[in-house]
């Protein structure tokens, strides 16, 4: 089980030489930041969508939780068979193949809209997130490896913030798009050909979004088509899923695929139900339309922490300073769930900024000087990214039981357990340092 096939060095580490030419380092930086910038901002954009198909459909928090579920399940069922096809065909083919099958995932929304049925456009969801899979393959391990070993904290964390530019600036304009709905009257006001029409009519916004998106995919493709062989032969060690799993018994990757999994799941449940959380009378008693303009304040809070982190990062231990982002996540969300009004509002959104330097370094913390099992702790960490699908679930049942504010409480336990591990990773890893190269 592998994820992150290695890739073989040159002679001059600002160029990599393949036999359609050559590419150079700093510009295979550009094209894996611009992949960071696609599927963080396709993501994002389930904020959007997630209180429009509420409304549309009249489904309860946990039945909306369902498009998290159906898009980052995908993590699990195609992250391992992702892998090897990216063994297979290359980087650059890989992300060509991750790029098209989003394009699919798009495309699928047409019928899903045509014929108003939400299971059609859950599997519009798992398609265009399985795409999204293969793209985050190629991405994550291109950038831990196109530098020095010592600068992986603050490279990823750089990288990261790509990730929270597409973040910030998909769900603004979603929000004006999706949300900005004229329409008189609601799904829970109709029934029979008259709701399937209201939902057909409602949901060609997302369609049509969609499509623009799609539009957009396929220039990309083509552009990394060009390049499919300009990226040095890439070296792959067949491992088995036995031999990867095996990585879980060393207690420090074991607890970081664990707190990928809870940061995951705590900041997509709280970006999923943050609409409606806004909305309520008692934070901004705001309109979809306007609480969905606010979503950018939640993703741009961690673009801007990851940038400040990529710098703090070669200053300060990384696990001390993942401790107290977690730590400071947890005091936020206490704040938000005991007051009301702006204060209520924003300290919820405020959570995004202590989330910036999370993934990255829990990432790159877990899988220190594991060598040439890299690749198997990479494959195990992106399957960990199904926390997206489990955690909103749980958020999503418990808000319809106890409310959004007490439900809080979940993602507030998921940071408890990230500020442990940087508190236990805050010394170097031990063990397993061979070279990862050959």
């Amino acid at each position: 089980m592998a994820l992150a096939p290695n890739v073989a060095t040159s002679a001059n580490p600002d160029a990599i030489e393949g036999q359609g030419g050559n590419i150079d380092a700093p510009q295979l930086r550009l094209f894996v930041f611009g992949l960071f910038f696609i599927f963080g901002g396709i993501t994002s954009l389930n904020d959007v969508i997630i209180p429009k198909l509420k409304e549309l459909f009249t489904l309860s928090f946990f039945e909306a939780s369902l498009v998290q579920v159906w898009f980052f399940v995908a993590y699990a069922i195609i992250g391992i068979p992702g892998a090897r096809l990216i063994k297979r065909i290359g980087y650059m083919r890989g992300a060509v193949a991750g790029l098209v099958t989003m394009i699919a995932g798009c495309f699928l929304f047409i019928p899903a809209s045509q014929t108003a049925v939400f299971g059609l456009f859950l599997l519009a969801y798992f398609v265009l997130a399985s795409g999204v899979v293969l793209v985050q393959v190629v991405a994550n391990p291109l950038i831990s490896l196109l530098g020095p070993a010592e600068t992986t904290h603050s490279r990823l964390t750089f990288a990261q913030a790509f990730n929270s530019l597409g973040t910030t600036i998909f769900p603004y304009f979603g929000a004006i798009l999706i949300l900005g709905s004229l329409a008189t009257v609601t799904a829970a006001q109709l029934s029979g050909a008259e709701l399937d029409a209201y939902r057909t009519a409602e949901s060609q916004a997302i369609v049509g979004g969609y499509l623009g998106i799609a539009a957009a995919l396929a220039v990309v493709a083509a552009v990394v088509w060009l390049f499919r062989n300009r990226l040095q032969g890439e070296k792959h060690e067949d491992t088995s899923l036995a031999e990867g799993v095996a990585l879980l018994k060393r207690p420090r990757f074991g607890y970081g695929a664990l707190c990928i999994f809870l940061y995951v799941g705590a900041e997509v449940a709280i970006g999923s139900f943050i609409v409606n959380y806004l909305a309520q009378a008692h934070v901004l008693n705001l309109s979809d339309a306007e609480a969905g303009k606010l979503i950018p304040f939640y993703w741009g809070g961690a673009l801007i922490g990851r940038f400040i982190g990529s710098g703090l990062l070669r200053m300060v231990s990384p696990g001390l300073l993942l401790s107290t982002v977690a730590s400071g996540a947890i005091m936020l969300i206490l704040i938000s769930a005991n007051s009301s009004g702006t204060v209520a509002g924003y300290s919820l959104l405020a959570v995004g900024l202590m989330n910036s330097i999370m993934f990255p370094t829990i990432f790159s913390l877990a899988c220190e000087k594991l060598g040439p099992r890299a690749a198997d702790g990479s494959g195990i960490i992106n399957v960990a990214i199904a926390g997206g699908a489990v955690i909103p679930a749980l958020y999503g049942l418990l808000a319809d039981q106890i409310g959004l504010g007490l439900a809080l409480a979940l993602p507030a336990a998921c940071y408890a357990v990230i500020a442990g591990f940087g508190y236990y990773a805050r010394r170097p890893a031990e063990g397993l340092v061979e070279n990862a190269f050959s």
